[in-house]
C-alpha cells in the first residue's frame, strides 16, 4: 500500500515528492504520463523565480528538479489516473490500464489546460494555425504578422516573446483594460511592434486548406469589422481545472469544489474529506506561479507526513 499517491508531476507535485520522501514516508508514488516538469517547461522566459538571477526557459528551470525528487525514493509511474474512489480511510488509484493501488493519502496536482474561446472557426483550425503556446509554435510565424487573444499575464507574456520573432502581434482582447500585473503591462506596451485591438469581439478566424489566413473582430462601439490578415492566432483566454481523477462516477467530486471545478482546500491543502489534498493550479485561488505551486507542494506534504504517521 502507498503512503502517498501523487496525481500530477509539475512544481507542485514534484515538490510534494521530495518533501513527502525526505520528511520520511517510505512508499509515494508520482503518476504523471509524461516526463515530469508540467506546463512551465513550455514558458518560454522565467524571470521572477527566487534564486534565479538569470533569465531562463521553463525547461531550464525545471531541468533539476525531477532527478532530485527521485533521490529521496519518490517513484514515477509513467500512468494516467482515471479515478481515485473512496473506501473507509483507504483510497484506490485507477489508472487507464485498469491497475488498481491503494493509498493512505491522495494529492492533486494535475494543474490546468488552456480554455477555448469558443469563436467560429477555433476548432476547424486548432493546430492549423491556432495555438495556445507560443513557445511551441512562435518559430513557424517568425518575421510574419499575428494575432493573439487574451488579458491577462499569460496573453501579455506570449505577447511580448512572439514580438522578438514576429514582424508584428496584434494583441486582440475584449476590454481596454488588462487582468495583468502593472509590470506586465508597461513591458507589452514598450513593444513598439504590438498594436493593442481592445473593445472588440472575435467574430471568426477562417482560412484554407493549407489553415488560417486571417482573423475578423468587431468592435464593441461601433460594430464595425477589421479584418486582421494573418497566418497565425494565439489563444491565451484562461484555464480549465484538470479535476477529473476526482470525478466519481455519479458526476460527483471525491471532496468539494467551487463552480469553476477548482478543489477546496485549506492552509494546509486539505481538502474537505481527511487524507485528500490538492496542490498548485488545481485548487481555489491559486496563483498560478511556480515558486506558489511548489510551496503547495511542500505545505501539502508536511501535513500529509502528519496525516500518515
Amino acid at each position: 500500500m502507498l503512503d502517498l499517491a501523487i496525481i500530477g508531476g509539475g512544481p507542485a507535485g514534484l515538490t510534494a515528492g521530495l518533501y513527502a520522501t525526505r520528511g520520511g514516508l517510505q512508499n509515494v508514488t508520482m503518476f504523471e504520463m509524461g516526463m515530469p516538469g508540467g506546463q512551465i517547461t513550455g514558458s518560454s522566459e522565467i524571470e521572477n523565480y527566487p534564486g534565479q538571477g538569470k533569465v531562463m526557459t521553463g525547461m531550464e528551470l525545471m531541468e533539476n528538479w525531477p532527478a532530485q525528487a527521485l533521490k529521496f525514493g519518490l517513484k514515477h509511474e509513467m500512468n494516467q489516473v482515471k479515478t481515485v474512489v473512496k473506501d473507509g480511510d483507504i483510497f484506490t488509484i485507477i489508472t487507464a490500464d485498469g491497475k488498481q493501488q491503494e493509498s493512505k493519502s491522495v494529492l492533486l496536482a494535475t494543474g490546468s489546460v488552456p480554455r477555448r474561446a469558443g469563436f467560429k472557426g477555433e476548432n476547424e483550425f486548432f493546430g492549423r494555425g491556432i495555438s495556445t503556446c507560443a513557445t511551441c509554435d512562435g518559430f513557424f510565424y517568425k518575421g510574419k504578422e499575428v494575432a493573439l487573444i487574451g488579458g491577462g499575464d499569460s496573453a501579455l507574456e506570449e505577447a511580448v516573446y512572439l514580438s522578438k520573432i514576429c514582424s508584428k502581434v496584434y494583441l486582440v482582447h475584449r476590454r481596454d483594460t488588462y487582468r495583468a500585473a502593472p509590470s506586465t503591462i508597461e513591458h507589452m506596451k514598450a513593444r513598439d511592434n504590438i498594436e493593442e485591438v481592445t473593445n472588440v469581439d472575435v467574430e471568426e478566424v477562417y482560412g484554407d486548406n493549407m489553415g488560417v489566413t486571417g482573423l475578423k473582430v468587431k468592435s464593441k462601439i461601433d460594430g464595425t469589422i477589421r479584418d486582421l490578415n494573418v497566418p497565425g492566432v494565439f489563444v491565451f483566454v484562461g484555464r480549465d481545472v484538470l479535476n477529473e481523477p476526482f470525478k466519481q462516477e455519479d458526476g460527483t467530486f471525491l471532496c468539494d469544489v467551487n463552480e469553476q471545478g477548482e478543489i477546496i482546500v485549506d492552509l494546509k491543502m486539505r481538502t474537505n474529506v481527511p487524507g485528500i489534498y490538492a496542490a498548485g493550479d488545481v485548487r481555489i485561488d491559486a496563483a498560478k506561479q511556480v515558486v506558489c505551486a511548489a510551496g503547495d507542494g511542500a505545505t501539502a506534504a508536511v501535513d500529509i507526513i502528519e496525516y500518515v504517521g
